[in-house]
């Protein structure tokens, strides 16, 4: 059986609450709750992104990076992301494209169509990712490639 991956917040499809939209795009910025199931054999450690194919960059837009996240955790509570929020043992958030360290909300520029928000949850085959924590996205995401055994994604919609 494949890994799932499902939130009680953000409904696959559908629009992301305000609560997890970026502060300047008049949210709260909160980071949303992730459940995965089924994760398969040989399992060590788990990452999780939120990332936009569609901002206007060229290269889309990282939300958010997650890992180091233990094998035996299965969730990330609502706020996880948030400076203040409580995360599984040592795992280490990156910085993202707002350049800020942690989650960061939806905030498509005003008059563009719905963009696509991505969370994904990737199974990896190692337990931690030899990366400092000031790692760019794109190595982060190297890594995750490198190393992941399957991923399982949720992708919802924000447009203002």
């Amino acid at each position: 059986m494949a890994m799932k991956l499902h939130s009680p917040d953000i409904k696959a499809g559908e629009t992301i609450p305000l609560t997890f939209v970026h502060g300047s795009a008049g949210g709260q910025n909160v980071s949303p709750a992730l459940e995965w199931t089924n994760p398969p054999t040989g399992t060590r450690g788990f990452a999780v992104t939120c990332y936009d194919p569609d901002a206007p960059t060229g290269s889309g837009w990282w939300h958010w990076q997650i890992f180091d996240i233990p094998a035996t955790d299965n969730a990330l509570r609502r706020g996880a992301g948030n400076a203040e929020g409580a995360r599984p043992a040592n795992a280490i958030q990156s910085r993202n494209d707002y350049g800020e360290v942690g989650y960061g909300g939806a905030a498509p520029p005003p008059g563009d169509k719905p963009h696509r928000y991505i969370f994904t949850v990737y199974a990896l085959k190692v337990g931690r990712l030899d990366i400092p924590r000031d790692a760019s996205c794109a190595m982060v995401g190297f890594m995750l490639n490198a190393n992941k055994i399957e991923e399982a994604s949720l992708t919802a919609f924000y447009g203002r």
